[in-house]
């Protein structure tokens, strides 16, 4: 055992019954291959937008602050390989195109939702985590 770690368990109350390092990093693996996904930042922002309504891409860039196109167009060509959102075009000059969640997607909002809840929980508890965290990093010269 490396120095410095515990043998007793974690302080969690919850019981994993899984293998938790099914979605390690080995080559191919699929699970953590799709967390990387859907778990990405602009991914999980697109997922959200798309909740309420079908939108544009140029509505998608619009709300999305910080993205580039070619980052939102990678993001949606993903998600839309993956089976998460789908993309209709309309022939029109220019073309029309339009991004909705699948059902597959609308599987995944409770999902998100439950992340963005528990974030907006617990906040403000992360910040003075990182202050305390900083603090002695600054004190032990680390930062």
């Amino acid at each position: 055992m490396e120095e410095g770690t515990s043998n007793s368990p974690g302080n969690c109350k919850l019981t994993c019954d899984y293998d938790v390092l099914q979605w390690d990093s080995r080559e191919g693996c699929e699970v953590r291959q799709i967390l990387d996904r859907i778990a990405d930042k602009w991914s999980l922002l697109v997922i959200a937008l798309l909740e309420k309504r079908t939108l544009r891409f140029s509505e998608l860039r619009r709300n999305i602050d910080g993205i580039s196109k070619r980052m939102l167009t990678t993001t949606v060509r993903h998600l839309e390989r993956d089976g998460i959102i789908e993309r209709t075009v309309y022939p029109t000059v220019p073309p029309k195109v339009e991004y909705a969640l699948t059902p597959l997607g609308c599987s995944l909002l409770m999902t998100v939702q439950a992340l963005v809840d528990w974030t907006e929980t617990h906040q403000a508890n992360i910040i003075e985590a990182r202050m305390r965290y900083d603090a002695r990093a600054l004190e032990d010269g680390d930062l």
